[in-house]
Parts: structure tokens; sequence; C-alpha cells
């Protein structure tokens, strides 16, 4: 009986020792951190300071930035301000500071990161439970904090990454206090209380599921972990799992266009690294083929000098520095050594403060970076790969070689634009052929909240703002979002095989009622011109007779010269048309296309470039700029070309090429090659197929012969003025004698 009592009281002395002792000790059973700073990223760290540059000097400005953020004390106020307004930004920089805080604490030991990331979770705990939606909320998806509630989920991300990295030091009263007033209620109000969208298929729900995920980690809640991977069901209809199976193609392009797969980056591969760490028997970086690391390297490619392909709603400002890329090139690096990626990561110049940005540190340090190969590729849209693509053709490995990207993708849910087989191009280091992207200051609250601007839908999303061929003055699918959603272009054929003559057409039918069109557009090096041209062949087919097509082109550059006459509106403008984006557009000049061979030439960077296109008596060349019925100056006045045809029933084809020439040399004062090479265009149309006549000022002609019928093995012969065309396949490119 005594030996049972004495039993008895050692086991409670052994219980109330584990109550009274140390926090740290109390955690030990559940390791911290534990989400992406690890144990042993922390000893990585320490153990690699001041031996690898590129580590040592993100930790000092790490150091340094999170120093200057907490001098300035600890400011939770009640939110107020929409976008770019002072609550906003302030309830920003606290998730940054105490984030970064809390990895300083790790690293160093110093008590200061500690105090201020717990007193700051204590400030938050304090104000979350008298919050109710944002004074200044979004319709729909509103927030507490902030003014939508994505900027909720993105502060919990960060926030929860900063209570991993100190919960294993704080009392059993300090983590039930911030736990039950801040990271259960917020979890909750992303979750079920936010369930459209914790559930939607969107990036959007990828960061309500990884910020509650990632916080269901920290709380060793698995319930919480469960919906965030499976929805609120748990049964797959939503949460990470189904925006794997769901957002990318399989080759890793992300839906909603290459700027939103940057955004969505951050939180899919954040929650994956904790997942990774929490749960390894998942393999969630081998789930579905690799999808996440595809998706990584994918991004990395839809880029030109380092800026993402701005297509669908984009700002041109982003580019592969930004901190979503550094974690994803890091953490991908991790799992697949791929020496290319520390070219990368050299250019971003930093790398993150965890395990994964040790290896990157120390692999560049020991001169392990290989170069990074940006190649010509087409890559799938929709979660099987059937939903068309985006086609990128590349003159050569490097990131400022000419880039031609033609967008034949689907429609890219509610960031998407009407704009179907649209193209860009890049070369010489400048964007040449521009897409216009978004029209919105993200985070200027003086220009509407920060929020989209109300131009992004009567410019930016209309058709006419893209360089792709218009009826009668109406957006795709009259810009109807339902319906631009079930649509979506056909590849027909993408051929890199030959690195001088690249090429890809994809169509799509019933853009109108009873209109379809086919593009087709080719790299071609020859020795004939001074650097890669750029052939265009757009095929319209209609039902009715009598339609106006518009085929815009916005350039980036200073107009030089035409061959043919223009008439200046240089005392008056007026818009080009009423409605559907054309009433964002000044007329500027005119005029009416020669029969055969138009020009327009213009000067960007050090370069030449001339764009010809076949003329008709029925055809006309508008020039525009962007800016008409803007009273805010939300619009930038950019200048573009639009031709305009009048077709009949049957088909009607636009043929242009775009042709980079010469050198504009201001500091040496000379100027060479400053006409174009391409003395005419002509289309020729004969037995099943299209040919385009390229004829040069030195007498060197050219054949493209594009086949009615792609199928690839079909053989084709015809006679011609200039001798036999024999081909096999789709298309072929002829050097002819002169």
């Amino acid at each position: 009986m005594i030996h049972s009592l004495r039993t008895f009281f050692t086991v409670l002395l052994a219980l109330a020792l584990m109550v009274h002792a140390s926090p740290a000790h109390a955690q030990q059973a559940q390791q911290y951190p534990r989400l992406i700073l690890t144990p042993d990223g922390v000893a990585a760290i320490k153990a690699t300071l001041g031996n690898a540059p590129l580590l040592t000097s993100s930790f000092q400005e790490t150091k340094q930035g999170t120093d200057a953020l907490m001098r300035a004390g600890i400011n939770v106020p009640v939110p107020k301000d929409a976008g770019g307004g002072f609550t906003h930004e302030q309830h920003k920089r606290n998730y940054k500071a105490m984030h970064q805080a809390g990895i300083l604490f790790q690293v160093t030991g110093e008590d200061k990161y500690l105090q201020y990331v717990k007193n700051m979770l204590n400030a938050y705990a304090k104000l979350y439970p008298t919050l109710g939606l944002h004074p200044e909320r979004k319709e729909q998806s509103p927030g507490k904090l902030f003014w939508q509630s994505l900027n909720d989920c993105v502060w919990l991300v960060y926030t929860i990454q900063a209570y991993d990295a100190v919960k294993g030091h704080l009392s059993q009263q300090e983590i039930q206090n911030i736990e039950k007033n801040l990271f259960y209620p917020a979890a909750r109000f992303l979750s079920e209380e936010s369930a459209e969208t914790f559930n939607k298929i969107h990036n959007h729900g990828t960061w309500a599921v990884a910020a509650v995920g990632m916080t269901g980690y920290v709380l060793n809640d698995k319930k919480l972990v469960q919906q965030s991977l499976y929805g609120l069901d748990e049964k797959g209809t939503g949460g990470f799992i189904a925006q794997l199976d769901q957002l990318f193609s399989p080759d890793g392009y992300y839906t909603e266009g290459p700027y939103y797969q940057r955004y969505a980056l951050m939180p899919f591969v954040v929650f994956a690294q904790a997942i990774a760490n929490n749960e390894p028997q998942r393999k969630i970086f081998s789930y579905r083929d690799n999808i996440l690391l595809k998706a990584i390297n994918t991004a990395l490619q839809l880029t030109y000098d380092m800026k993402f392909f701005p297509f669908n709603d984009a700002l041109k400002e982003k580019d592969l520095r930004s901190v979503e890329l550094v974690y994803g090139t890091n953490i991908a690096y991790a799992h697949t050594q791929d020496k290319r990626l520390l070219s990368i990561a050299e250019k971003q110049g930093e790398v993150i403060l965890s395990a994964e940005g040790v290896q990157v540190a120390k692999a560049l340090d020991n001169k392990e970076a290989q170069p990074f190969n940006f190649t010509s590729m087409e890559l799938r849209d929709g979660a099987k790969g059937n939903e068309g693509a985006v086609g990128v053709l590349r003159s050569g490995i490097q990131d400022k070689d000419e880039a031609l990207v033609m967008k034949y993708s689907a429609q890219g849910m509610g960031h998407g634009h009407f704009d179907k087989l649209t193209w860009l191009f890049y070369d010489n280091g400048n964007e040449i052929i521009q897409d216009y992207g978004a029209a919105r200051y993200l985070n200027v609250e003086a220009k509407y909240g920060g929020h989209y601007l109300p131009e992004n839908k009567t410019w930016a999303k209309q058709t006419v703002s893209h360089n792709t061929v218009l009826v009668n003055e109406q957006s795709h699918f009259k810009g109807d979002y339902d319906l631009g959603m079930k649509s979506f272009p056909t590849s027909r054929f993408f051929d890199v095989s030959n690195k001088d003559v690249q090429v890809m057409s994809a169509e799509i039918k019933e853009v109108y009622p009873g209109v379809n069109f086919i593009r087709t557009m080719a790299m071609l090096r020859d020795e004939a011109f001074d650097q890669p041209i750029i052939l265009d062949v757009f095929e319209v087919n209609a039902k009715d007779s009598q339609q106006q097509y518009d085929l815009p082109l916005y350039y980036q550059g200073q107009l030089i010269n035409t061959n043919f006459e223009v008439q200046s509106n240089s005392s008056q403008l007026k818009a080009v048309g009423q409605k559907n984006g054309y009433e964002h557009l000044w007329q500027v000049a005119q005029g009416k296309l020669p029969a055969g061979t138009a020009q327009v030439t213009w000067l960007n960077g050090n370069r030449f470039y001339t764009y010809s296109t076949i003329g008709s008596e029925n055809a006309e060349m508008l020039f525009t700029r962007i800016g008409a019925n803007d009273p805010n100056f939300n619009l930038r006045n950019e200048p573009g070309l639009m031709l305009r045809k009048k077709g009949n029933a049957g088909q009607t084809v636009f043929v242009s090429v775009l042709e980079p020439h010469g050198e504009f040399n201001a500091k040496d004062e000379y100027t060479t090659q400053a006409s174009s090479q391409i003395k005419s265009l002509r289309l020729q149309e004969q037995d099943g197929a299209k040919i385009i006549w390229i004829e040069t000022v030195n007498g060197d002609l050219r054949a493209f012969t594009l086949a009615t019928n792609p199928a690839a093995k079909s053989k084709h012969n015809i006679k011609t003025q200039s001798g036999k065309l024999n081909w096999v396949g789709p298309y072929h490119y002829f050097k002819l004698k002169k």
C-alpha cells in the first residue's frame, strides 16, 4: 500500500514538474519550428553563415530590415483602409516583421526577437476577437484585417510561421491565449466562415488552404490539415490536392497565366514544403508526376529578361526576383539538385533562410551553377492538357534572345482576357509587340484604392487591346465570361525540330457566330535578313458577308516612316469607336493601304523594326494611341496600328511579317540598315495550299507554304512560275534562287 502511494505521488510529482517545466521542455515532444524553417535548417544556417556569401548577405539584409521595423515599435491598428492605405500597409509590415523576427530568433537566440514576436501576437490576440468585416470590404470575399480575405490569408501564412518559430519558448498560458483568441478564430474565419473561397479552385483558394493547413500543423490540429488538403467536407471536392489536380496543366502551366502563376506559387510551394516537413510520407513534390516542380520550371520559362509574359491580368513590373520565385527556385533546387536553377538564384541575388536556401548558397559558393536554357516550347492548358496552349518560340537559349509568344489558351478564369490567338514579341532585351496587361496600380490608394481600375474591364480585358482579329468592333464571345470559359482554341501543330524554321498554328471555332479563326506564326532564321523574322498568317472564315475585320498591333517604339501616304489628325482627335474598348483609342492618323506591300518602320532601343503586310483596295491602316475617354489618366498612352478590312462570306486572310533590322548607334553617331530588306509580300492560293512569297530588295525569293490540311504526313506537289514546290506535312519554307 505504502509502495503504491509512493508510486502514485512520484507520478504526480513528475506531472507537476512537467507542467511547471520551462516552456522549451514542455514543447519538446512536438518540435518547433516545423513549417519551412526546421531545427535542422536552423543548425545549417548557423553552420554556414559567414562561409556562403549569398546566405550571409540575405541574413544581414533580413536582420537590418527587421531591426528597422522593430525600432518603429509595435502598432496593431484597427483596420480602416483599403489596399495601399495606412492600416492595410501596417498590417503587411507587421506580418513581414514578425516572420523575419521569428527566423532571427531561431538563428541568433537573441531575446529581443522573441519578445517582439510574442508582444505582437498578444496584441493581435487582443484585437482579433473585436473585429467584424473590414469597413472597406470587397463585395465578394471580404476580410477582417484587410479589405479582402485574400490578404488575410497572406497575413496568416506569414504570421503562423512567426508563431511556429517562437511557440516552443512560450508558456502554456501564452500559447492558450494566442491560439484561442487569434489563430483558431482566424483559421475558422478563412475556412468555415469563408467556405466558398476556401473550397474554390482558384489562387484565392490556394492561399486560404495554405494558411489554414499550416496553422493546423503548428496547432497540431489534424482536422484543419485534412480540410486544407481535401476541402471542408474532407472528400476532395476542394482543398490543396484538388487545386494541384485542376489548376495546373500536365506541363505545369497555371490556367490564370504567368503573372498569377508567380503569385499562386507562393502558397503552393510553402504549403507543400510544410507538408513535406510534417508528413514526408505523402511525397507531395512527387504528386501528379512532380507537378509543382514542373510549375516552377514553367514559371521560369514564361519570362523574357526575367520579366513575366504579361497576358491576362498582369502587372509588368513583376519579375523573377519576386519573393515567390525566390522560394520556388530554392525549394525546387533542394528537391531536384538541378544546377541550372542555381543560375536563376544567382540573378535573384538572395536566398530564403531555411535548409533549402543554405543548399543553394553553398552550391553557388562552390561554383556549381549551370546556365538555365530558355527554350522553345508549347505549354498545354487545362487540367488534362486539352484546353489550348501557350506557344513560345525562341531564337536562342539566352534570356534576351528573340522570343515570340502566341497565346491560344483557355479563358483563364476571372483574370482572363478576351484575346484568342493573340501574340507578343521580344527582341534585343526589349518588349517590341506588347500585351497591355492589367489596368491597375497595385496598392496605390490614390488610384482607385489599389483595386483593378474600371478601365481593366472597359479596356484591358477587351479584345481590341490585344493583337488579334475583331469582327464588327465586338470583343470575342461578345465579352461573355461564361461563354469564354466554355470555349478554347486547338493546337494544329507546333514544330521546333528545325531551329531555323520554327512554326506554331492554332484555331478556334465560333469566336463569333459563324466565324472561325486560324493563326499560324513562324520564326524564320534566314541569311537574307539581319535577324530572324516573324511571319504571321491569320485566316478568318465567316459565313456572312460584309463583315468589318480589325487586326490591332501594339508596338513599342518611335515611328520612323511608312511607305504609303498617311493623313494625320493633328488638329482634332476622335476615338476609334464608342464601346468594347474602342472608346479608349485615339485615332491619330489613317491611310489607305496600297495594293501591294504596306510597310511601317519604328525604332526601339538601337534596332529598327518593319511591319510589312499585304494591302488591298478594301484595306486601310489606323494609327492609334491609348488614352481616349480616360478622364482620370488611368491608362498608359502607348501607340498602336490597326489593319482594317472589309470581308465577304468565305475566307479573309491577313499576311504580315515583322522584321528586326539595322542599328542606331547614338554614342558613335551612325545608323546602318535602317530600311527593310523586304521588297514585297504576296499571297497565292493553289491546290489546297497558301504560298506566301517574300522577295527581298537584293532579289532573294522565299516561299512559305501552308497546307489547308495540317496532317503531319500529307504530301504536296505544286507547280509555280518559280518552279516546283514539293513538301511533306503542314508547311515548308523554301529558299529559291534569285
